[in-house]
């Protein structure tokens, strides 16, 4: 995973959630509201990697926060929109 425990600055975006750039992948975390099992982490975590130049998507359900590794970060409509298709709320 590019957010492992390399080094990475970290700095707050727009919306105050933590950006980093690790491994030359730019990271982001986003927490969604709904989620309660496996089967919600996987439509979650499909409907994001769809997303242009994402590269991988970590979804810890019990905490509902949603890791996402990606060229270029999606902006915040289409992460929204994505984790909506999905049935689900990006908290924030």
């Amino acid at each position: 995973m590019p957010w492992s425990t390399a080094a990475g600055a970290e700095r707050p975006d727009s919306d105050g959630l933590a950006t980093a750039r690790i491994n030359g992948v730019d990271v982001n975390s986003v927490m969604v509201a709904g989620m309660t099992c496996e089967h919600c982490a996987t439509a979650v975590r499909a409907e994001i990697s769809r997303l242009p130049g994402v590269t991988e998507v970590d979804v810890d359900v019990a905490s509902g926060e949603v890791r996402i590794a990606a060229e270029a970060l999606p902006d915040d409509a289409a992460l929204r929109a994505a984790i909506e298709t999905a049935g689900y709320e990006m908290a924030g």
